[in-house]
């Protein structure tokens, strides 16, 4: 498939630079991929889209202050990095900028409180950065770092704890897994009080899935890898969910790709943890997802493939048009979708999916 196929326009104003007050005010396409219908309600009536018997999986990694502004030792050159994830102990793979100043050995600064050495390129530029320090790292990373908003986002964050879901408690995460952003714990508890599980998993966001494609065919592009834990309680719940025939409802797309990687091929869900660098896009067969709750995408994005590899490459683009038309606000501080249900194997449509929905 090409790349150029999950492109759209989007106006610039419609990209959120600002989360809204209340969190679970924000708007809701409900999308019906098996009808191609189309509604606008607002977050919080997921109440009324959930069923009694399905089980929502949080994410709840929790976004560290990842980007640190230092110098370089010896010449005082400004240096920015961005933690991405931690490779070992005090090794970081690193985003540096600028990249070209960061050679092996390079010494860099942070405050005075914390040192870093690169000791490695690996892929696509990013450095391995052992971080020198005395004390306790996420002390001193509170004090030094800032939270590492996406570039598209210009704004200054009034506070630090509207880019964070109300259940993040795993450090670990560059960025936010953004779909979790629009729940409060009442409306959890809501859920709850309904006969709706909840089960949590951890994936620590990196760049892999924002990494952008930069080949013309999407079976080209590679993955970066990132971390994730399910633990046996979730593994329970989720099998337990499903042998009583109720929906496993991913709230982002990494709770998703986590599910995903971890299912066996009969769609049990397997306890463990690993790196992952699972792509999905449109042909992929599901093991255990069936429905979805996300925000909107960028163009040409690994997020619109693995949403349309869901519910039909088609039914992605008319929805997107759609929210455009209704102004809906787009990517992190953005509305959100709820995708029904999943396209199953069976008969193909042009959009690379398929007509069938469990």
């Amino acid at each position: 498939m090409q790349i150029s196929e999950f492109d759209y326009e989007l106006p610039e104003e419609l990209i959120a630079q600002d989360p809204i007050s209340d969190r679970s005010s924000s708007r809701l396409l409900v999308l019906d991929p098996k009808t191609g219908e189309i509604r606008h309600r607002i977050f919080r009536d997921i109440l009324e889209e959930l069923k009694t018997g399905d089980c929502l999986v949080l994410n709840n990694t929790r976004v560290i202050p990842a980007r640190l502004y230092g110098t370089r030792l010896g010449t005082g050159g400004a240096v920015e990095i961005l933690l991405l994830k931690r490779m070992e102990g005090d090794l970081w793979e690193c985003l540096v900028r600028p990249g070209k100043k960061a050679r092996p050995g390079t010494v860099l600064d942070f405050g005075g409180l914390m040192t870093g050495t690169v000791e490695d390129v690996v892929e696509d530029g990013n450095r391995l950065i052992r971080m020198q320090y005395e004390g306790i790292f996420e002390e001193i990373l509170d004090r030094l770092g800032e939270m590492p908003l996406p570039p598209y986002i210009t704004h200054k964050l009034a506070d630090k704890e509207r880019y964070q879901t109300v259940y993040a408690k795993v450090r670990g995460s560059a960025a936010a897994p953004t779909a979790g952003l629009h729940f409060t714990r009442e409306l959890l508890q809501e859920v709850k009080d309904r006969g709706i599980s909840i089960a949590e998993i951890t994936l620590h966001v990196g760049l892999g899935t924002f990494r952008p494609v930069k080949v013309e065919t999407i079976e080209e592009h590679h993955m970066h890898s990132e971390f994730y834990m399910v633990d046996e309680e979730t593994a329970a719940l989720v099998n337990r969910t499903r042998q009583a025939g109720g929906r496993i409802v991913a709230v982002g797309t990494t709770s998703c790709r986590t599910l995903e990687s971890a299912a066996a091929e009969d769609g049990t869900l397997k306890a463990g943890s690993g790196w992952t660098d699972i792509f999905i896009y449109p042909g992929y067969r599901f093991k255990l997802v069936d429905a979805l709750i996300t925000n909107f995408h960028l163009p040409k994005s690994t997020l619109m493939m693995l949403v349309s590899a869901l519910a039909g490459r088609e039914n992605i683009m008319k929805a997107y048009e759609e929210a455009i038309r209704e102004r809906y606000r787009f990517f992190s501080f953005g509305d959100a979708m709820f995708i029904t249900g999943r396209l199953e194997a069976g008969k193909q449509n042009s959009s690379g999916g398929c007509a069938e929905i469990r």
